[in-house]
Parts: structure tokens; C-alpha cells; sequence
């Protein structure tokens, strides 16, 4: 059993900067994949982010490539999602997620989510 408990969103001024964390409980951390998604009004749940176990191997959705960074502390069971030149269109509810199998886009893939946090970014 893995608890996740994300901490970090808020309001933003377009082109500026938040970092997201998302602590985890439990001592086998390193052995999930992890992953960032986020969830709009009236949208589906997207996937941002994700980071094997090791956090050698990263992948990026197409509209934060290049600007979002995801990362990740094994050693303080922790994953990071740095996101910079954020847009008023980045603005959703984030959702940190672990699996056991490989890293995966696919939503229904994960295994233990969090409650998320909101980011909004302002125009």
C-alpha cells in the first residue's frame, strides 16, 4: 500500500514558476514508476509527466515539453514536478500516481493516486 499526498499548487501569474512534490509513504517507493497527470473542468484526466523507478528514464507530454521537469528523491520518497513558463491553459488539478508495472501514459495504469492540487495560472 502506497499513500501519496501531493503539496505545492496555487495561483500563478502567467510565465512564472511553481514547483509540485508529492510524498509518498511506505518503504518501497523506488520500485514504482511514477507519474504526474492533471485534470481540467470538463476534461479528462491527462497524463504531464513520468519517471521510472531509478529516475534515469523521464517522458513529457507534447504541451510541457520543455518547460515542466519531473524528478525524483528516492532517499526521501518524494517526486518533484518543476514547472516553469506555465500558461494559463496549464491551469488544472494535479495528480501524482505510482505503479509497480512499467511507466505508462495510461491513467488506468496506476495503481495509487493522491488527492491532487490545484494550480491556476492567471492571464
Amino acid at each position: 500500500q502506497v499513500q501519496l499526498v501531493e503539496s505545492g499548487g496555487g495561483l500563478v501569474q502567467a510565465g512564472g514558476s511553481l514547483r509540485l512534490s508529492c510524498a509518498a509513504s511506505g518503504r518501497t517507493f523506488s520500485s514504482y514508476a511514477m507519474a504526474w497527470f492533471r485534470q481540467a473542468p470538463g476534461k479528462e484526466r491527462e497524463f504531464v509527466a513520468g519517471i521510472n523507478w531509478g529516475g534515469y528514464s523521464t517522458t513529457y507530454a507534447d504541451s510541457v515539453k520543455g518547460r515542466f521537469s519531473i524528478s525524483r528523491d528516492n532517499a526521501k520518497n518524494t517526486v518533484y514536478l518543476q514547472m516553469n513558463s506555465l500558461k494559463p491553459e496549464d491551469t488544472a488539478v494535479y495528480y501524482c500516481a505510482a505503479t509497480r508495472g512499467p511507466r505508462t501514459r495510461a491513467p488506468g495504469s496506476y495503481d495509487y493516486w493522491g488527492q491532487g492540487t490545484q494550480v491556476t495560472v492567471s492571464s
